[in-house]
């Protein structure tokens, strides 16, 4: 990198664009500010540009106060206009990576993404890749786009890949204290993007290449999904057999080596976990293998929501009964509902004729089949009203005492009463073999 390379990221006077203001790319924004760094949001949807500029956030790990903080730095400047791009030092590339309906990888944000940056590319500037995606995307589709700008990647300009680590709701590890793994398609490239992280991060982990990165991420998540979609099917099997799971998990994890614990519940969701691994299902495919562990994973992930729906019905005991879900968030005490097995079960749940309605202290109103469907209020009377409580997501702020004294019945997919009496009965849990 050159001195003046060098310089500005250490005196703060770098400027940095974020392409992409979700729940990756708007936090790494507010952190960026708060290290001094000039910073440029881009996003393409306009209502979020006007909700930042206004300080309202709608990522419920980025306070309404860290905006307004930010949009008063001076230092922080959002936008819907690709052009911002020539005025920077480093661009982040923090787009979606969905799949198509086929389950094959969509990089069509990530391709925009780079062709938007080919027609403003700069000599001397950082480009790096966050988005999660399958090994050679940043050299084989990133590096190609931008190279026809006329300029060469490691040369003209520098190249890496360095996946996002964001686990919101998360009281413990947030951007800054998770490490941060690096890699670039030159020794060069790599060098400028770790002296920049580095000036970001707690921690930084450099790695041989953009390949090794963008596979680090996804072999995280696959770990994850796998081993939660075991432990799915063992809940169904001591169902069967009369096992409490939690209490065997628990005896397993006084192991203190070669085991870590996992936890049943209504399926994997969220953004990252379910989808990172048909990421890499695709180039095992590619390469003419076959992984039969993302495969049947996969497979259960589908299974436990029509497992749930199943004994719901069966707890309830009765035709077209009368279900309240408590939470619809992918996981607790966030505001995310995408790719949530619980909004999979309200679907469902409706479809078999059971009459639904949920409450969500993070989520007002949820678009269930095209009908938007707002959230209902939680009170003994109206608990009480049910013939079944159903609890997806375990947010802190749950009344568990409440919904425990007042509810005819319980099915409990997150534990919330382990450590409690299951009061004779009354409350159902998944995987404690009181379905025999």
């Amino acid at each position: 990198m050159s001195e003046r390379g060098n310089k500005v990221i250490k005196d703060k006077t770098q400027k940095i664009a974020v392409i992409g203001l979700g729940f990756v790319g708007l936090p790494l924004t507010m952190l960026l500010v708060e290290k001094g760094y000039k910073v440029i949001g881009i996003d393409i949807d306009k209502k979020k540009i006007e909700s930042i500029r206004n300080s309202r956030s709608y990522i419920s790990d980025i306070s309404d106060d860290s905006l307004k903080n930010a949009n008063q730095s001076k230092r922080f400047l959002v936008t819907t206009n690709n052009d911002e791009i020539t005025n920077v030092d480093t661009v982040i590339i923090c787009v979606p990576t969905p799949l198509n309906r086929d389950k094959s990888p969509n990089l069509d944000y990530v391709v925009s993404a780079a062709e938007s940056i080919q027609k403003r590319i700069q000599k001397g500037q950082l480009i790096v890749l966050e988005s999660s995606t399958f090994p050679g995307t940043t050299r084989e589709i990133v590096q190609p786009i931008l190279e026809k700008s006329g300029l060469q990647a490691g040369k003209d300009f520098h190249l890496a890949y360095s996946p996002e680590r964001v686990d919101p709701g998360n009281q413990h590890f947030g951007i800054e204290n998770t490490p941060k793994v690096v890699g670039g398609i030159t020794e060069t490239c790599k060098k400028v993007a770790v002296e920049l992280y580095s000036h970001i991060y707690n921690d930084v982990v450099p790695v041989s290449s953009s390949e090794v990165a963008e596979f680090t991420k996804l072999l995280e998540n696959t770990y994850r999904f796998v081993n939660i979609s075991f432990i799915n099917e063992m809940a169904m099997l001591c169902n069967e057999l009369g096992i409490n799971l939690w209490e065997v998990i628990e005896a397993a994890s006084t192991k203190p080596y070669g085991y870590h614990p996992f936890y049943p519940g209504p399926g994997v969701s969220g953004h990252c976990i379910p989808v990172d691994p048909l990421y890499l299902q695709y180039i095992i495919q590619q390469k003419g293998l076959n992984s039969q562990f993302i495969h049947l994973s996969d497979q259960m992930n589908k299974e436990i929501v029509d497992y749930i729906v199943k004994l719901t019905f069966k707890i309830a005991n009765k035709e077209n009964p009368t279900i309240l879900i408590y939470g619809v968030t992918y996981k607790k005490d966030i505001s995310d509902v995408r790719d949530s097995r619980a909004i999979d079960i309200f679907k469902e749940l409706l479809v078999q004729g059971a009459q639904v309605d949920y409450h969500d202290p993070f989520v007002p109103e949820v678009n269930i089949s095209g009908k938007r469907i707002k959230g209902t209020v939680i009170n003994p009377q109206m608990i009480s009203k049910y013939d079944v409580v159903l609890i997806l997501t375990d947010h802190t702020q749950i009344p568990a005492e409440a919904i425990a004294q007042h509810a005819k019945a319980i099915f409990d997919t997150r534990a919330v009463y382990k450590d409690v009496d299951l009061l004779k009965g009354k409350i159902k849990q998944l995987g404690n073999g009181l379905f025999v």
